[in-house]
């Protein structure tokens, strides 16, 4: 047996004796009876034997260490962990049959699509009592980040916990590019133009040939789940072109008001002049990175802090210079839209919703040992993530062993995202809604296309979507929302 293994085992086995020694740990807070009220009773976490969890590819695979992660939690937490991890491609196939048959996990993950569905079909457990006065709630509070929590209530129920904020894209533009055509940061619509127009036109790689390059490329001129935007948010500005909450707490969908025409008009006016890549519409995020990393364009939206440093580096692997600069959103556009981060969730076969909140959610943000494991790799020395970002997590670790890890550019793009950025509402998942809203989304879709890339006018296009029931599935949405 190798000295690595060796000491591999002894630290497992040194984990379950401390575990043994310090059972309390994870025990739940006594609450006090109130002297004159009627104190309702804590819930019963009674310790669960195994634990049954289904998870995509954001948990390390078992190439990288997953066995290593699984013998560790369970030497920490003293529970048999069974790991159910489809191919991260086919996960949402896998999680419709799982729901579809009744042969669920304890517990899963959740795009926030699937989230509110399952919620509304009552196949997830409410956890709301669980979480009320427990010790995450109070790590929660303490680390300023009850919004995040408060962000996954459905009609003030909490179904599950995302162990990070959600996190968004934010508008990366080569510095290099803007020196060779003598322009600064754009700080309105007007500028940014004015750089698209250069990047597209003139000779911002400084290769001496002009209009080779255009400005900005996306994976689609609108994404296909919340915040929809994030791709292209200078374009559609105060457009939102899905269901979203106005002030006084009534839904509506944008796509329908007039501030969507204009976001249209921008966004025709650009692809006509070549600024946005003309296949725009085909293009998935793979392909619209490699075009970067190859210079074909000089903006690129996409995701604060870790993929700061990512971007630069592969630039500098293909031999192009890395140096990017994270642009402040727009005045036109407000605010960059942070998305509504993936939910662990305890489904509703659970036999023990109670235990497994207690022993796998909380302890997922513990803040010590438990959430570090969740955080970093233990086979590997670079910090590298097995689950949770340290960046974005919801409760900080207390001791962060990464922290020196952060780069500048990592850094500051997280502080322009997080200083300037707002929570994308979550619309809960009604009849109507399921019934129509994958439809809906499709002809919205179609009709950013048309407008786009075919040139057709708004108004037909409009009209395209009438009459193929667009306007009637996204009013029977909004009425069954304000209904609710």
């Amino acid at each position: 047996m190798n000295g690595k293994k060796l000491l591999r085992i002894v630290s497992l086995l040194l984990a379950a004796v401390m575990l043994t020694a310090c059972s309390g740990d994870y025990a739940p807070t006594a609450r006090k009876a109130v002297r004159g009220t009627t104190a309702k009773a804590a819930p019963a976490y009674e310790k669960p034997k195994q634990i049954t969890m289904m998870v995509d590819g954001t948990l390390i695979g078992v190439d990288k260490g997953r066995d290593e992660f699984e013998a560790r939690w369970e030497a920490l937490t003293g529970i048999d962990l069974v790991i159910i991890q489809p191919e991260h491609d086919v996960y949402y196939d896998e999680v419709t049959k799982a729901f579809e048959s009744g042969n669920l996990p304890d517990v899963l993950v959740l795009s926030s699509t699937y989230y509110t569905t399952y919620a509304a079909k009552n196949m997830l457990a409410d956890i709301s009592e669980y979480y009320s006065g427990s010790e995450l709630e109070k790590r929660v509070k303490a680390a300023g980040t009850t919004g995040l929590v408060d962000g996954l209530r459905i009609k003030n129920k909490l179904y599950g916990i995302s162990p990070t904020r959600g996190n968004g894209c934010v508008t990366y533009i080569k510095q290099k590019w803007l020196d060779n055509v003598g322009l600064s940061v754009p700080t309105t619509y007007a500028e940014y133009m004015t750089m698209l127009e250069a990047f597209t036109t003139g000779d911002p790689d400084g290769n001496g040939v002009d209009g080779d390059t255009y400005g900005v490329s996306a994976a689609g001129l609108i994404n296909n789940e919340a915040p929809y935007i994030n791709y292209l948010p200078e374009f559609y500005q105060d457009a939102y072109p899905s269901f979203y909450q106005k002030a006084d707490g009534t839904w509506a969908d944008g796509f329908t008001e007039d501030a969507m025409h204009g976001a249209l008009e921008r966004l025709r006016d650009a692809y006509s002049k070549g600024y946005i890549d003309k296949d725009v519409t085909e293009n998935g995020t793979g392909t619209c990175r490699n075009k970067f990393y190859d210079d074909e364009y000089g903006v690129f939206t996409y995701w604060a802090g870790t993929w700061a440093q990512t971007l630069k580096n592969n630039l500098e692997k293909a031999e192009k210079d890395g140096e990017l600069v994270a642009m402040p959103p727009l005045k036109e556009t407000g605010a960059y839209l942070e998305r509504v981060a993936p939910v662990w969730c305890i489904t509703s076969t659970c036999t023990n919703p109670s235990g497994v909140y207690k022993y796998f959610l909380e302890t997922m943000l513990d803040g010590g040992a438990v959430e570090e494991l969740w955080t970093f790799n233990p086979t590997m020395d670079n910090f590298s993530k097995n689950h949770i970002d340290h960046m974005l997590a919801v409760v900080p670790l207390t001791n962060n062993p990464g922290a020196g890890s952060i780069t500048p550019k990592q850094a500051e793009s997280l502080e322009i995202f997080n200083t300037n950025s707002k929570m994308a509402d979550l619309p809960y998942s009604t009849e109507a809604f399921s019934l129509y809203n994958d439809q809906l989304t499709a002809l919205k879709k179609e009709l950013i296309k048309k407008v786009v890339v075919d040139n057709v006018s708004i108004d037909q296009a409009y009209a395209d979507f009438a009459a193929a029931k667009g306007a009637y599935m996204s009013q029977a949405i909004v009425d069954s929302l304000n209904a609710e």
